[in-house]
């Protein structure tokens, strides 16, 4: 473990809550070295925000601006945790027949923000029971009108018919997205594929429809159909390594005048086994309670634990602290193992 000089970082979560959501951004911290505790906003190739004018990063902003994704980079013999951030992923279904109810509790239950779209309101009162975040009851067509899609943004389609499936996956492709899957045979999908090449999008973009939906399992009711689906999902987005980064009530917390001072902890590196991914973060507050998680289970547990002390003794600056979770394992008789690094700020 060791300790690092204070930063004031709290005008970088402004500057991430007001950026555009299609802009790449990524956020840069010297965690070891002289430098150690500089923190810098890249958004698009170039430094838009950092902690100290004329540091560390202004000397390296050519090699901290060449970093295109999460992880650790060695620059001038001082470690930089560079943090590609994503935005909440959001399922887009359209359709919200018998196999879409079983897709939105999945998708709810994977963390995204879940839109239905649905022509007939009788469906539409479904969805919303089903716990769908957003209900949007009109043509399918019109409603690209209200849907603004980003790299986070996954399209599901499953209407009821080649006319309907056209009008969404056309929409959905014009559209910026993360993904486009789209229920049907294969019969279905050379139908629907014809069309939208005749429409005039490219080959390779209507190409890049997965249809029929889903990861092959030999799927039959709505319910194994709807985990086909979100196993696809997840195995895309997971293909990305592209973070979630902060969702929009951490930001909140963490921008709202009236708290208390919050320890940030996010994954830096990660070995073996591990749960979650470098990137991962998760706020504590005073009294232990948390927003986002790390993993779960003992290791997180110890950092909270770890947290609260400092947030008890005044801390203010940024630590880094290992968790060997191969210790755990064998402590609470568990099989899985590996070992995290996290960054511990306070906010």
């Amino acid at each position: 473990m060791s300790q690092i000089h204070d930063s004031q970082p709290h005008d970088l979560y402004e500057a991430i809550s007001d950026s555009n959501i299609n802009n790449e951004m990524l956020i840069a911290t010297v965690i070891r070295g002289g430098d150690a505790g500089e923190k810098a906003l890249i958004t698009d190739g170039a430094i838009t925000w950092s902690n100290v004018q004329d540091g560390f990063f202004g000397k390296h902003e050519a090699e901290v601006t060449a970093a295109h994704e999460s992880g650790i980079l060695k620059i001038e013999g001082q470690d930089v945790f560079t943090e590609l951030l994503g935005n909440e992923k959001k399922a887009v279904i359209f359709g919200a027949g018998h196999v879409s109810l079983p897709v939105i509790t999945l998708m709810k239950m994977l963390g995204m923000n879940v839109t239905v779209v649905e022509d007939r309101e009788e469906f539409a009162g479904k969805a919303r029971k089903q716990g769908a975040d957003r209900v949007i009851c009109k043509s399918f067509a019109e409603a690209f009108e209200e849907i603004e899609g980003d790299d986070d943004t996954f399209f599901i389609v499953i209407t009821r018919g080649h006319r309907y499936d056209t009008d969404c996956a056309g929409g959905a492709l014009r559209s910026r997205h993360a993904y486009v899957g789209m229920i049907g045979s294969k019969r279905h999908g050379a139908i629907v594929r014809n069309t939208l090449l005749e429409s005039g999008l490219s080959e390779e973009l209507v190409d890049s429809i997965h249809t029929p939906i889903g990861l092959s399992i030999g799927a039959e009711t709505p319910e194994e159909i709807a985990v086909s689906i979100a196993a696809e999902i997840i195995e895309v987005k997971n293909r990305k390594r592209r973070n979630f980064g902060f969702s929009k009530e951490m930001l909140r917390e963490i921008l709202s005048e009236e708290r208390d001072p919050e320890i940030l902890a996010t994954i830096v590196s990660r070995t073996g086994s591990a749960p979650r991914t470098v990137g991962t973060k998760m706020l504590v507050h005073r009294d232990g309670t948390i927003t986002g998680t790390i993993g779960g289970g003992s290791g997180e547990a110890e950092i909270i634990d770890h947290a609260k002390r400092l947030l008890r003794e005044g801390f203010s600056g940024i630590q880094l602290r290992t968790v060997d979770m191969m210790v755990k394992a064998g402590e609470d008789g568990m099989v899985c193992g590996g070992g995290i690094e996290v960054l511990l700020e306070t906010v």
